[in-house]
């Protein structure tokens, strides 16, 4: 086919796509929406938030004795679970798959299995997912961090003394190299602090050390190509809410809106993001990346936080927002990179249209996380829209396989994850709400009606202590 040059020519190429693609994950989440976009596009998911009722998503039936404990146990299990392996077979053609979390196992499965995987290699992916990693690319591509230094910290004698030779102070952050940032990032300002996460830090060879500073947390959806870097509008990250997560540190969801930053702040944000991308690039890695910044609003300075070298939980935020409606979704560049397309698109005039305010409708997305162990759902809140009554008390009103539903601002949108059996933990994944408008207020503190979002969804879960159910 001909070099596509625009983005009509992108849009009727994928849709005309006869290639079987899958995304393999715990649910279609990352990338719910995409079906719409991509032909013979199609979710093969451990758990089924739509009880059947999606067109596009599969769903093998559970074999007894699993129990995953990561994402990629979660996308290897799929792989090798022989409903899956005959559903691919049937669809026929050179099937591709994307995933979220994968590894080396999984490249040795799709090998056996002749699916190709369009992502860089695992071996990639974790290399550039080392939080030090992370600070070293950045100053290599001109993307400071906050005041920082990478080493040892087996005591807390160790952690004080590297942090003030290099002036950091006494009021500390310090990160472990890999996993979820609530449950690997540390705040601390004393040995009593250091003690509570000792086992934890002490048994890293390094730990990225930073000064702790007064900021907000913001993110940017990313995909570098061959034309260059794209890059979406700033989003506002929401951290470490009590009403949404058990972890002081942990993300639970994003705002999209204009305006989220100053104008001097949302420039600095992309450009950092088109060098860290083209940074990336030359150093081997190409597609869809998360890049997490640290704002002081007071002097509209910014730094690179995080780097996530994958699809990541504001995908789905971005994929569906009203500057992909407009173009085409982040993820399609992403799938350009690895389909073998020849292309030459301006990303330039992209990323300057995509920074323009009326193309940023305001949406935001709630993560909710079971607070504590509660045993067994009994009861779980069907995935659809739900109503919010004037005196703030929730209710589900229709089916719906898409956020793009919502019909106005007392509606929501509500994806479950933990259904009818499954154990609710501290930290299980309960659903993701997504709303119209901001769910903080201008402080970056849950507005009112996030809290009532949220009590009501919570409340219609009814749980059993597991040993109420076993003798059941």
């Amino acid at each position: 086919m001909k070099c596509i040059s625009d983005i009509a020519e992108l849009r009727l190429f994928m849709l005309r796509n006869e290639r079987p693609i899958y995304f393999i994950s715990a649910s279609l989440f990352n990338l719910m929406g995409i079906d719409e976009w991509v032909g013979s596009f199609k979710f093969i998911s451990y758990i089924d938030p739509f009880d059947g009722r999606h067109p596009d998503v599969f769903v093998p039936s559970k074999i007894p004795g699993f129990k995953p404990k990561s994402i990629e146990d979660i996308t290897n299990h799929l792989l090798q679970h022989p409903e899956v392996i005959d559903y691919i077979s049937r669809r026929g053609g050179r099937p591709g798959i994307v995933c979220l979390m994968f590894n080396e196992k999984t490249e040795e499965i799709c090998k056996k299995l002749g699916v190709e995987i369009l992502l860089p290699t695992a071996k990639l992916r974790q290399h550039f997912d080392n939080k030090m990693e992370t600070v070293r690319i950045g100053n290599k591509a001109g993307v400071p961090s906050v005041p920082n230094t990478l080493g040892p910290a087996r005591t807390y004698e160790e952690l004080d003394c590297s942090a003030r030779k290099a002036g950091l102070g006494a009021d500390l952050v310090v990160q472990t190299a890999f996993g979820d940032s609530g449950k690997t990032t540390f705040f601390i300002a004393s040995e009593d602090d250091y003690n509570l996460h000792a086992a934890k830090i002490s048994a890293e060879d390094e730990v990225k050390i930073m000064k702790r500073i007064n900021c907000r947390s913001a993110t940017i959806e990313a995909c570098t190509t061959a034309s260059g870097t794209l890059v979406a509008p700033l989003m506002t990250e929401i951290i470490g809410k009590p009403e949404l997560t058990p972890y002081k540190g942990g993300w639970a969801g994003n705002e999209i809106f204009a305006n989220a930053f100053s104008e001097e702040v949302c420039a600095k944000a992309r450009d950092m993001t088109i060098r860290l991308g083209d940074q990336l690039l030359q150093e081997g890695y190409r597609g869809c990346f998360n890049a997490d910044f640290l704002v002081v609003p007071e002097d509209n300075e910014v730094y690179l936080g995080e780097l996530n070298p994958r699809i990541s939980g504001a995908s789905s935020l971005i994929n569906q927002a009203a500057f992909a409606f407009a173009d085409a979704p982040l993820f399609l560049f992403h799938l350009m990179e690895f389909l073998g397309i020849e292309y030459d698109i301006d990303v330039k005039e992209l990323n300057d249209r995509w920074a323009r305010k009326e193309l940023i409708d305001s949406r935001s997305q709630l993560i909710l996380k079971s607070s504590e162990d509660v045993g067994i759902a009994a009861h779980a809140p069907a995935t659809g829209i739900y109503r919010m009554a004037p005196d703030g008390s929730v209710s589900y009103d229709r089916f719906a396989c898409r956020w793009k539903a919502i019909e106005n601002d007392g509606e929501a949108f509500f994806l479950r994850f933990t259904g009818r059996g499954d154990a609710r933990y501290k930290g299980a994944d309960l659903g993701a709400l997504v709303v119209r408008g901001r769910g903080q207020d201008d402080e970056f503190e849950l507005n009112d009606r996030a809290r009532n979002w949220i009590k009501g969804i919570n409340r219609l879960y009814v749980s059993k202590p597991a040993t109420e159910v076993q003798h059941a």
